[in-house]
């Protein structure tokens, strides 16, 4: 991958996907361990000029072979589960996965600060609570007059591209994160799925996702962990 170290704005011809240019502006070397032991380096690029004006992060994993284009995964940050291990989602073991996959191939992960489908934290815990009434996942949002899923990508697509990445294949069990892409101007050369991450607190809710907005998940896997 091209090394963007403290870049300035890229210019026209550098931004395949046509969206109005972000530029890196640090990227640091990171050591990274997690709580199994799992320890890796990576690089944290972060960014001018994204659409949304959140403080994203790219975590640079590896090097991809010349042959194949980078693993990619964007991951929303989940407060609750990436940081406090809440066993009501999927994101924490999604992370930790995720992070020794990318460094195995080479590529990238990008953290979205698009806490609860991007509806926000104090929302998020709202809707559990409603979950908790009997609602699910989706019925939550909309019952406290949010989106189902408020996520735009095209803040992650402006980042790939400064980083100089126009093909990726993509570590998602999430079609919409690939339709928002190609739509974005980059090409999803493969949709990847991540493991299959059950808990006796979220069944409901991966089957859900699967139910209602098709993600890529073996609903016979789908039964408490």
């Amino acid at each position: 991958m091209p090394d963007s170290r403290n870049a300035t704005a890229p210019s026209d011809s550098s931004n395949p996907t046509g969206l109005s240019a972000a530029a890196v502006r640090t990227r640091v070397t990171v050591p990274l361990r997690f709580g199994d032991g799992y320890a890796v380096t990576a690089d944290l690029a972060t960014f001018h000029h994204l659409a949304d004006g959140q403080e994203h992060v790219a975590v640079i994993l590896g090097e991809p072979p010349a042959d194949r284009p980078p693993l990619v995964r964007l991951h929303s940050e989940c407060l609750t589960s990436d940081v406090l291990g809440s066993a009501r989602c999927d994101c924490g073991p999604q992370l930790r996965e995720a992070v020794e996959r990318i460094a195995a191939r080479g590529g990238i992960l990008l953290y979205l600060r698009q806490e609860g489908r991007g509806i926000g934290l104090y929302n998020k815990l709202d809707a559990y609570a409603l979950q908790d009434q009997g609602l699910d996942t989706y019925e939550a949002n909309t019952a406290l007059g949010l989106p189902e899923d408020a996520r735009d990508y095209t803040a992650a697509a402006q980042m790939l591209a400064a980083l100089g990445i126009s093909e990726l294949d993509l570590l998602s069990n999430n079609p919409d994160k690939a339709a928002q892409l190609r739509t974005l101007g980059l090409t999803v050369t493969q949709h990847v799925p991540t493991g299959v991450f059950t808990t006796a607190h979220n069944v409901h809710y991966l089957r859900t996702k699967v139910v209602r907005t098709q993600h890529t998940l073996p609903l016979t896997e789908l039964t408490a962990g």
